[in-house]
């Protein structure tokens, strides 16, 4: 069951985020999941790296890995989270944890102009997103997803499932956008609506970054 909404008809995001405390949510698991593909695909970059979260929260999927790595100077992160509250809560935990190379950025990560000077990342982080907008706007955003992308890299993406051929077409589509798939798991132990998380790498030719909309939240 989904947190309360407000009066709008947007989610609450900051009680949804309680869920990641749960250690038997989707969200909880979602998260070890996330950070796991995060320690791998660092683990594998040599030299200096970028990592770019859209719509990132309170950050705490990327900003825990880097707070336990000795190397997190050499990563490059920014992260796009426009709800205030919850940007500020990933601004004082890069703070908190001596994360110098750490950027939050308050703006709307529906528009392309909030990637300026973040791009192209080794790793694009797209988790929450892709179920909360619409399939209009997730099949831009994917069309989208090689411009933030240096050849090579890994995009990490979330969307729940209930049974449809939904993810099928998320998949699909990130194939047709240069995109080879390294993973895809599901949250196998909750009732209807599940956690579907993925992982693919980008494979094809460096694109510029063209300035625009891509999608904005239903809810």
């Amino acid at each position: 069951m989904w947190p309360s909404v407000h009066a709008d008809g947007m989610r609450d995001y900051l009680k949804w985020h309680d869920a990641y405390d749960d250690p038997t949510s989707d969200l909880s698991w979602r998260l070890g999941q996330v950070q796991a593909y995060i320690r791998a695909t660092l683990d594998q970059i040599r030299g200096q790296a970028k990592v770019l979260s859209l719509c990132a929260g309170d950050g705490r999927d990327v900003l825990q890995v880097l707070a336990e790595r000795d190397d997190s100077s050499r990563i490059k992160t920014t992260l796009i989270e426009l709800h205030p509250v919850l940007a500020q809560r990933a601004r004082e935990f890069a703070a908190n944890a001596e994360l110098a190379e750490v950027t939050v950025r308050t703006v709307d990560a529906g528009d392309t102009a909030a990637y300026a000077d973040a791009v192209p990342a080794d790793l694009v982080i797209m988790i929450g997103i892709f179920g909360n907008i619409s399939t209009e706007d997730l099949r831009r955003t994917i069309m989208t997803a090689p411009q933030l992308c240096r050849p090579g890299a890994v995009m990490l993406w979330s969307r729940g499932t209930s049974g449809s051929e939904a993810n099928s077409l998320v998949r699909g589509w990130l194939t047709d956008a240069g995109f080879v798939e390294l993973d895809y798991r599901e949250f196998d132990q909750a009732e209807g609506e599940r956690a579907a998380l993925g992982s693919a790498r980008y494979v094809g030719p460096p694109q510029p970054l063209i300035t625009g909309r891509i999608f904005t939240f239903l809810r």
